[in-house]
């Protein structure tokens, strides 16, 4: 028996339920179903940010807020121009959740809880008449001239347009790369990096503003970076991980990152003033006192690191512990070997070809009636909230062009 719809959704993820919600609204004719092969629905929006759910970023200029995308630069360009964070914002608002910004850019449901995203989304499919089926797991897409049949081990849909927001699930990408799509290979984007190294044991939970450099390539970004028992997070390293998706992968995770804690001083900088400390604090003892704005116990152990014993007082330096405390500051490195995941907070580089979407509908441009939405697309982002905003994009984009037809 075949189950028939104007629209069949598959994927129930943020970019499947903004598509549906928005396609409806503009148009109430649509009947509209979305299939998911899990039991839940939403199960990245339940999780991320903290189980707060990071639902956009503060920043509200279109060329702006491309600049935090390693892939999908340059083709949400125009996307951004028609639906963009503070559309987001207004969206949310009109459908009764309230957001708030924090002090990074982040933006937040008031409540502080991703279950209200969930239920402003599941309300509106109830409201909207949205059938929601799980346990629906595609076992084939088959297109005829008129419309898209899709068999999943429950039954048949027949539907006129076809959207997957499927992110990134292999089986989906097979089916598509089987209508000559091609494929980009998924490789992580934002991890940590494992490091065993003296000058970081046991300082779990410390962190410093730094940039950090991934050695003999162009990699470079700077922020926070957090110590964590098993090596380095926080926003500077996660930045470097999301642009650096693709070498790294290629590296194998083994390579070697050079840290400048003083943020960006140059080393003559570095130089001049550890030869004024040396002046204006003689009788002192090197370690006991951090410079730089660096936390105490990270100091300590820099200046160990540089042959300094730790009674030391700065007027018994001499020049060559001087330049090698400098190089610890300003060119530290440390060994990379591995990477974690960084939280729950899973996200791929890879995905459907850019150059095969319509940007303009999210239309594929090999198959009429056939859209893409979310991380099923070859974009990624940094960390802050800059997933989702692609995915309301898309969905919103994809929504307008189904319900004018």
């Amino acid at each position: 028996m075949n189950s028939n719809f104007d629209i069949l959704i598959i994927g129930g993820g943020a970019a499947g339920f903004f598509t549906a919600i928005n396609a409806v609204e503009k148009n109430p004719k649509l009947k509209v179903a979305i299939l998911e092969r899990g039991k839940e629905v939403l199960t990245k929006v339940k999780i991320s940010g903290g189980g707060r759910c990071n639902v956009t970023h503060a920043c509200f200029v279109p060329n702006d807020l491309i600049k935090n995308y390693p892939r999908g630069e340059k083709e949400l360009r125009g996307p951004f121009h028609q639906f963009c964070s503070g559309d987001t914002v207004e969206w949310f608002e009109k459908h009764g959740v309230a957001l708030k910004n924090e002090d990074d850019g982040r933006m937040f449901p008031i409540s502080n809880n991703s279950q209200t995203i969930i239920d402003c989304f599941l309300s509106a499919c109830t409201k909207l008449g949205i059938s929601v089926l799980t346990g629906q797991s595609v076992h084939s897409i088959f297109k005829s001239e008129l419309f898209w049949k899709v068999e999943t081990n429950v039954e048949q849909f027949v539907c006129q347009k076809l959207i997957l927001t499927t992110g990134s699930n292999p089986k989906i990408w097979d089916m598509v790369s089987e209508m000559g799509h091609s494929i980009i290979e998924a490789v992580p984007s934002l991890f940590t990096f494992n490091i065993k190294d003296a000058r970081i044991k046991d300082l779990m939970g410390i962190s410093a503003i730094a940039s950090v450099k991934v050695k003999n390539t162009k990699l470079e970004a700077s922020g926070p970076l957090l110590i964590t028992h098993w090596g380095m997070s926080g926003p500077g390293i996660l930045k470097l991980s999301a642009w650096g998706a693709r070498i790294l992968a290629e590296k194998k995770y083994q390579f070697t990152v050079q840290v400048n804690w003083t943020n960006n001083l140059s080393f003559e900088e570095v130089l001049q003033k550890l030869k004024e400390f040396k002046q204006e604090h003689s009788k002192k003892v090197v370690s006991k006192k951090a410079f730089f704005e660096l936390p105490n116990r990270l100091w300590e152990n820099l200046v160990i690191a540089s042959t300094i014993e730790s009674e030391t007082k700065w007027a018994d330096l001499n020049k060559n512990q001087l330049l090698h405390l400098a190089n610890q500051l300003i060119n530290g490195e440390f060994q990379v070997n591995g990477k974690s995941t960084f939280k729950e907070e899973f996200v791929t580089a890879g995905g459907i070809d850019l150059k095969e979407i319509n940007f303009k509908t999210m239309e594929s441009k090999l198959h009429h009636n056939l859209y893409f939405a979310g991380e099923i697309v070859n974009i990624d982002a940094v960390t802050g909230g800059f997933n989702f905003q692609n995915a309301w994009t898309n969905g919103y984009i994809v929504a307008q062009a189904v319900a004018d037809n």
